[in-house]
């Protein structure tokens, strides 16, 4: 039980882990441009050598930009929750019950990453300026789509899981 319990833990730290670097790192969308810098293009910022925020981030026109921004964050702090729930909940719940508030917390932090991978697929080039959009899906975007079915896998167990001696 104690084997199961440790991957649990780290196959929950993993999902966290890889939602805090989709979220934060700068790599959502690359453009590499023949003869220029290769420019990142994440949620917040543009960079090549300086970083410049997103036009128009904060208008009406970028509300896809603003709903994904708000599901990624929202997905991140649900995973976290969810793991200080199932501590809690380790050491409160009796012999037998099962762990489905902790799931449910962690459900949610996968519909939100789903939520969010799927409106930056659809919507990339309603914000993106007209010299960004020729250029492909980066590491932060694939770290999303990977996070999503560990958050969902990681709810599943926990909804499966009951407490034992």
């Amino acid at each position: 039980m104690l084997i199961i319990l440790a991957f649990i833990i780290l196959f929950h730290v993993a999902a966290a882990i890889l939602l805090f670097v989709a979220t934060i790192h700068n790599a959502w969308w690359v453009v590499s441009q023949a003869g220029r810098d290769v420019i990142y293009a994440d949620l917040w910022y543009s960079c090549n050598s300086t970083c410049y925020p997103v036009e128009n981030s904060h208008t009406v026109d970028a509300a896809y930009l603003q709903t994904i921004q708000a599901t990624m964050i929202l997905s991140t702090i649900l995973c976290c929750v969810s793991f200080f729930v199932f501590i809690l909940q380790l050491f409160k719940l009796q012999q037998g019950e099962r762990f489905l508030f902790t799931a449910i917390i962690q459900l949610l932090a996968a519909l939100c990453v789903m939520i969010a991978a799927s409106v930056y697929t659809a919507q990339k080039n309603s914000f993106h300026l007209a010299n960004l959009r020729e250029g492909t899906y980066g590491s932060s975007y694939i770290l999303a789509w990977i996070s999503f079915p560990m958050t969902l896998m990681s709810g599943l167990m926990y909804l499966v899981l009951r407490k034992r001696k």
